[in-house]
Formats: structure tokens, sequence, C-alpha cells
């Protein structure tokens, strides 16, 4: 490990709800990534993008000057100048997992990390490519890159911005990421490259996420001090244990100064098949989770999937964000390709720019 690391030179990651300086999105094309539902996924992003372009800009990749003129044409809402197009010819979307992950100092500078990205343990050849990215985008950026040399998603990784990252067993312990390191010795990556002090590590993730567990389908910050932690209620569905297991983790856990967290509970959307059939717990199982909400400036973006539960989840978070307003976004869709806001989001915290 490197010693000029983020945190001997006083970087961290702040936490989500920080004020951002922009959203980083990738314009999704896929066809096998979303079967016969691109089109439909292209106007989730376009209400993503109108929901957030009035408020940061929105960085946008395209493949080309083609795509650009595409989505320039359709870009009908108030603050769509804030749209700021760049032609970086990507595999996919998901941005949160292969972007960078942004840093910033007590100056109010910024930096990020350019971790390796594997597509999930190997398990998309063609997706590795994507890996590129945060290299790619260092003239852009114009800040210090840091290479912690290891495997990590940004998916994987949740923080409070108070010295605590909380993240899974099952993704970063998993032998198809980095099968040479310890627990021991992943926490201090997390430690040195995040710039935190303490590490929270819950057990499994959602079922049918090809993720192997991310966090941020199951447990996020939503301030300093509190966690909302998803819960199924139904005993006879495949989550209902996992997401017991990991409440009763977080209702143990404390944070960098030793005191409880709020846990606030999630309830899940129920089952999303790829068949719809809603018999089946298990087979062809999308993960569908509100917990994969993106917050913003002003908003918080939330996927609902047409189940009975979400009302009620827009509104367990509307209560927890007074400033800023809820809005829940269709993604059944989306979730086809195995993830819905969160994962295709990015945030670029405000900055101070440099003399």
């Amino acid at each position: 490990m490197k010693k000029s690391t983020p945190a001997v030179l006083g970087y961290h990651m702040p936490a989500e709800w920080g004020r951002h300086q922009a959203t980083w999105l990738t314009w999704p094309k896929d066809p096998l990534t979303w079967p016969d539902r691109v089109p439909l996924v292209e106007d989730i992003f376009l209400q993503m993008m109108a929901a957030l372009a009035p408020h940061e800009t929105v960085n946008l990749l395209v493949d080309s000057a083609e795509a650009e003129q595409g989505v320039r044409s359709r870009c009908n809402f108030a603050g769509a100048e804030n749209i700021c197009f760049n032609q970086i010819p990507t595999v996919d979307s998901w941005i949160r997992d292969y972007g960078p992950n942004f840093l910033v100092n007590t100056k109010g500078e910024l930096a990020y990390n350019d971790w390796i990205f594997n597509a999930w343990g190997n398990k998309y050849e063609e997706l590795k490519q994507d890996d590129s990215i945060p290299a790619r985008l260092e003239s852009l950026l114009r800040m210090p890159r840091f290479e912690p040399g290891i495997v990590m998603e940004g998916g994987s990784i949740e923080v409070n911005g108070a010295g605590v990252v909380m993240t899974t067993e099952q993704c970063l312990l998993n032998s198809n990421r980095n099968p040479d390191l310890n627990r021991g010795e992943i926490e201090q990556y997390l430690r040195e490259f995040l710039g935190v002090h303490k590490v929270l590590w819950l057990g499994e993730g959602i079922v049918g996420d090809d993720t192997d567990g991310h966090i941020d389908d199951i447990a996020r910050f939503v301030s300093a001090t509190t966690i909302v932690c998803a819960l199924e209620e139904d005993p006879a569905d495949p989550n209902y244990k996992l997401l017991q297991e990991n409440r009763d983790r977080l209702q143990c856990a404390t944070d960098a100064n030793g005191r409880a967290f709020d846990i606030v509970t999630l309830p899940m959307p129920g089952v999303v098949n790829v068949s719809n059939d809603t018999s089946s717990h298990q087979l062809d199982r999308l993960p569908a989770s509100y917990a994969n909400f993106y917050i913003a400036n002003n908003v918080v973006l939330v996927p609902i999937f047409e189940q009975a539960n979400d009302a009620r989840a827009l509104k367990i978070l509307q209560g927890l964000f007074d400033d800023r307003r809820v809005m829940g976004i269709n993604c059944e869709p989306l979730v086809w390709g195995m993830g819905t806001i969160h994962c295709v989001t990015l945030q670029q915290p405000i900055h101070r720019l440099r003399r």
C-alpha cells in the first residue's frame, strides 16, 4: 500500500447528502442488459435528469456525437442547460460501480479513487472494459487520481461522512474480488482510501443480486447517526432471514465515537420476477429494493415497482428528508438490468477551485 494514500493527505469520502457539484450518468443502450426495454430505460433516465438538472449539473456520458444529438433533442425540461455531454464510449451504464470514487479534503479540494472494476467477480467479460473510465476522465476532471490497486465497486460501500463505512461480507470478502486479502487487510484499504476509522460489516445482500451483496440494496446512511435498513416482512420470502440478520447486526453497531445508530426499517417491494410469476420466490428473482435510492441536491430519487409497498416506502423516506422532495420513479424496466437508481448514478461533491 502506498504511503501517500488519501487519508494521509487529508482526503475522505463525504456522505451522499452533502452538496453536489454534479451527478454522473451513462446513457443506456445495451439490449442485453435491458432486453426489449432500452426505450423504457431511456425514459427513466430522462425522468432522473429532469429531476436533477434544476439543482445540479448532470454529467452524461454518451458514445458519440449522434447519441448526444439524440438525447439533446429529448431534454425538454427545466434545467436542461445544466446537462453536460461527454463523448466517452462505454459498454454499460453502471457508473456507480466503475466510475470515479470522489473524495474531498478539509480545504474543499477534490480527488478520486480509481478502483479496479472486474465486472462483479469476473461475471461479464465485456463489461470489464468500463474499468478504464476513471483514468479516461482524468484529463477532464483535473484532480488527483489515486489507484488503490484492489477490486472495489462503488455500490459495495456506504459512508456516513463521519468516519464510518458500511459494507457486506458477501461482497468484499468474496474470493472473486481480492482472494489474497483477508478481512483486516481490506479494512486497512478502506481506512486509507476512504478516510474512515470504522468498518461496519453486514452479511448477505438480497436474492437475485448479481453483485454478490451490494450494500446499496440493503442498508443506507441518511444522516451521520441514522441508518435505513431494508426488511422483508414475509417469513416465506428468502430475503426474510438474511435481512433480519443484517438488522440485528446494525442494532448492535456503533459509530466512530461508540454511539448506537438510529435504525429505521424500510419495507421490501416483494417479489419482482423476470417471469412475472409471483408464486415463485426464487426463480428469476430481480433485485428490487427501495433502498437503492439516490440522495441529490433538493431531491431524493426512489425506485418503485408498482407494488403495494411503494407508497409506504416513499412516506418513510420523505419523513427522513424534510429538506428534500422524495420522488418515486417506476424502475421495473430498469431492475431487469439487475440494478436501479443508485446503481446508475454517481455523485460529485461540491468543491472549491484551486488558486
